[in-house]
């Protein structure tokens, strides 16, 4: 495995799974505050937007690999979401984007299932990316 692929699983993964933790921590009420708080201040959304495409692009830039096993496709796909969500915070009126984050993906009624899927997501992440690197 590449130390690449090494180095970003960890990397996203324990951003996953600290995520996911204050998602819990703070609970559905506070976190649908925060973001909703986020969503409609569009300078903040602006810059919000840069810094998650440079993230995007830098991922997708450095690794896109579409084979060699299950956990260089997972860093991938998450590589090319991250920037699709960038160009989407950036380009999307502050109208669209409330509308799809909080509507169109349900963020408020699907909180502890998001939740959820950042903590697994996370903690396969960092086993396999630890796990593989001890080999």
């Amino acid at each position: 495995m590449s130390p690449r692929t090494t180095f970003l699983s960890r990397l996203f993964g324990l951003y996953c799974i600290l995520a996911a933790l204050s998602m819990f921590v703070r609970g559905r009420a506070t976190t649908l505050d925060i973001v909703t708080a986020l969503v409609h201040d569009q300078p903040v959304m602006f810059f919000v937007g840069v810094v998650t495409l440079f993230g995007g692009l830098a991922m997708v830039l450095v690794h896109n690999v579409w084979s060699g096993g299950a956990l260089p496709v997972v860093v991938t796909i998450l590589g090319w979401i991250t920037l699709l969500k960038g160009v989407l915070f950036l380009f999307l009126s502050p109208a669209a984007t409330v509308g799809f984050f909080l509507g169109g993906l349900r963020y408020g009624q699907l909180f502890y299932l998001y939740a959820a899927i950042s903590f697994v997501v996370g903690a396969y992440l960092t086993y396999a990316a630890f796990r593989s690197s001890s080999r």
